[in-house]
């Protein structure tokens, strides 16, 4: 995929790079917005972008493609690749967006390296852009196809339920009364919401369920915690959205869905508000009849935190072979672990495959158990609300 003089050149360079990428993304977001503000306003997460996530993100990102192209020459990343392009996708995300994030972060990356960009250097990283930033359009566009463009579309709150004090669901039917297409259990939509400075700031839900035919179920956890910005869009859904309003919604994205069938056995692992996505499939397995045995693994705070409890339970309980472990760090009750998830003494099954949703450093536990217990690497596969920083750690 890359050429090999570039191959050289992106290899000898890699490490300078690497190592200034943080410093280049900074420069690269004030840049672009700065010329583009629009962009931060009504595009991108501006918690994210206060708290540095998403320049952490951009950063691994980058560097886990080059590192690709080097390492597989013949393969492209297309897990990463397709991870991205959905979040993209659910965004309305353009193709000649592309080239306004190729000319800032080019000069960023000359404002930071300086002399050591020579047009070589330069050439080599223009190519590692463009084969990655092509694969993603070309990604999105099939993605915009199967889904009947990336228009947003006005749906009506029907329904408000208080889940726990910190977590609402949401239920919406198109307000313009036209079908509804089907989403595959773990997919998410994005929310885009008119704040009071003039902003429409865009935020990603899981579907939590579909309770109707032409009905859909979203649950947003607020982000209210100590020491850090309240969230705007959960704010807002929280403090001032009711029933009878409107709400911009985009088509179901995401590439964290249920791909087994029946004979399959299953690890659905979450914890806190990553439960959302793992009660959508827990919906659809008890609907389809799953025979083969579903393992359902969640941590959480307390049993009053567990946002979708009843469900969570009631879905496991209508499957012909589930087990279900849930910890809480307190007032656990009887027959749920105290403290965080552990998975030493629960059985898996050889052949499993794995879902995990929730923290980081949750998933990544879980994730290492997993393997531990015989599960294939290949077969465990994740979703991260929020900018991905698995590849930055």
């Amino acid at each position: 995929m890359l050429s090999e003089q570039s191959a050289v050149t992106v290899r000898a360079t890699l490490p300078a790079v690497g190592a200034a990428l943080g410093e280049i993304t900074e420069r690269f977001y004030a840049g672009m917005f700065a010329a583009r503000p629009e962009l931060l306003r009504d595009l991108f997460n501006r918690g994210n972008q206060a708290a540095g996530t998403q320049r952490q993100a951009l950063a691994g990102s980058v560097a886990a493609f080059a590192t690709h192209l080097l390492d597989h020459p013949d393969e492209r990343p297309d897990a990463m690749l397709s991870r991205i392009a959905h979040k993209h996708a659910s965004l309305g995300v353009t193709p000649d967006q592309y080239a306004v994030v190729h000319e800032h972060l080019f000069a960023a990356i000359a404002e930071v390296l300086g002399d050591a960009v020579t047009p070589e250097v330069a050439a080599a990283w223009d190519e590692v852009y463009w084969l990655m930033a092509n694969a993603l359009i070309a990604v999105e566009k099939r993605l915009y196809e199967e889904r009947g463009g990336a228009a947003w579309r006005p749906w009506e709150v029907v329904e408000r339920v208080a889940e726990t004090g910190d977590v609402v669901t949401f239920r919406v039917r198109p307000a313009d009364g036209a079908p509804v297409r089907d989403f595959r259990p773990g997919q998410y939509v994005s929310v885009r919401v008119p704040l009071a400075d003039g902003a429409r700031q865009i935020r990603q839900y899981s579907l939590s369920g579909a309770p109707g035919p032409d009905l859909r179920q979203f649950s947003v956890k607020r982000v209210h915690e100590d020491g850090a910005p309240d969230g705007e869009v959960s704010g807002h859904l929280h403090a001032r959205v009711r029933v009878g309003d409107v709400l911009e919604v985009s088509e179901a994205y995401g590439d964290l869905v249920l791909d087994a069938d029946d004979d399959t056995p299953l690890v659905l692992a979450s914890a806190g508000i990553g439960v959302t996505p793992m009660v959508a499939m827990l919906g659809h397995l008890a609907g389809s009849g799953h025979r083969a045995p579903v393992t359902v693994v969640h941590g959480d705070r307390s049993p009053a935190d567990h946002a979708l409890r009843t469900d969570h339970e009631a879905y496991a309980a209508k499957l012909p072979d589930a087990t279900v472990r849930f910890w809480y760090e307190r007032d656990a009750p009887a027959g749920a672990g105290t403290g965080y998830v552990d998975l030493a003494d629960v059985p898996v099954a050889p052949g499993t495959r794995a879902y995990l949703c929730g923290p980081l450093p949750f998933m990544r536990t879980v994730r290492e158990q997993l393997i531990t217990k015989g599960v294939a690497p290949a077969d465990v596969h994740y979703e991260v609300f929020g900018p991905d920083l698995w590849l930055a750690k």
